[in-house]
């Protein structure tokens, strides 16, 4: 089954009428402003200019270069403005866009917003209505340390064997909790009347995202660990299927289906259950498996 994404006329705007500055690069800080564009921010981006030699056109953001499909679809129906922050250009470009923001978003460490002027603690004395959300690699003292989204799922025990992950969980849960970060300081901003600061940790985003494997949820063995027969991965007879029939509803029609003797929850947990489940998956096509989704209503997705 896939979920259709609302239309724009669905969504709802919280952020229509808040403008938003943004410095940050690559993957988080973007995907944050896209979220927040959906939402009805008017969306400015600073970055850096494009490197000496560049094809007219490039941008100065590394995901600009390495994956332009991304950096278009991240950065669509928003301003986007090259200066170098470095330069007296850059600055002026700088302030005269923050003279008119609600929210400045940032991606670099401590360090380097103090080389550019923007330390909170000035900021709060020159803009005091504007609000800042900073995005970080780890929180507090850990801020200056290099890390990337690898070494955030790593250190929160989300890294399997030597094989990469899917997909860039640290980063776009990062981004989740920066949109959500914006909204807080709109909220906050407009009931102290003057603005917030908020750091957002990628490494934090990463242990929130690994909270069910700490608890014990997803470990080997554990019911939404492979420890039910009917929430796993099987292979069929021109596939594979995700099989996810955990609650007792649906355990049932699918033990009736298998022939298994008993599908209570307990008995679900059982070698004879995974035994049974497994031989009678194989035997399915995906065909076979999707009508069988379709008229006795277990949640199953089949694959390639």
């Amino acid at each position: 089954m896939h979920l259709q994404a609302a239309s724009p006329a669905q969504r709802l705007r919280p952020l229509k009428g808040t403008r938003i500055l943004s410095l940050a690069l690559n993957l988080p800080g973007p995907a944050a402003l896209m979220r927040c564009r959906d939402m009805g921010a008017t969306c400015i981006k600073l970055e850096p200019p494009a490197p000496a030699g560049s094809r007219a056109g490039a941008s100065g953001d590394p995901m600009g270069l390495y994956n332009r499909k991304a950096y278009d679809v991240m950065h669509q129906g928003m301003r986007v403005v090259a200066a170098d922050l470095k330069t007296e250009a850059g600055q002026r470009a700088l302030h005269k866009e923050l003279v008119k923001a609600d929210v400045l978003l940032t991606s670099f460490r401590p360090s380097a917003l103090k080389k550019l002027g923007l330390e909170w603690k000035a900021l709060r004395k020159q803009y005091p209505e504007l609000s800042m959300v900073a995005i970080v690699g780890a929180p507090g003292a850990r801020a200056e340390e290099p890390g990337h989204d690898l070494t955030y799922l790593a250190e929160n025990d989300l890294v399997t064997g030597l094989e990469m992950p899917p997909t860039l969980y640290a980063d776009m849960g990062g981004s989740l909790m920066t949109s959500e970060a914006v909204l807080q300081t709109r909220i906050l901003s407009q009931a102290k009347g003057k603005g917030v600061f908020l750091e957002i940790a990628l490494s934090d985003a990463a242990g929130y995202l690994a909270l069910p494997r700490s608890w014990g949820l997803t470990q080997t063995g554990a019911a939404v660990g492979g420890g039910h027969a009917g929430y796993r991965v099987y292979p069929c007879k021109d596939g594979r299927v995700a099989m996810a029939a955990l609650e007792p509803h649906f355990s049932g029609r699918l033990g009736a289906a298998a022939g298994l003797r008993q599908s209570h929850p307990l008995a679900m947990m059982t070698p004879e259950a995974h035994a049974t489940v497994a031989a009678f998956v194989a035997g399915q096509t995906r065909e076979q498996l999707d009508l069988l989704a379709h008229t006795q209503d277990i949640p199953l997705f089949t694959l390639a």
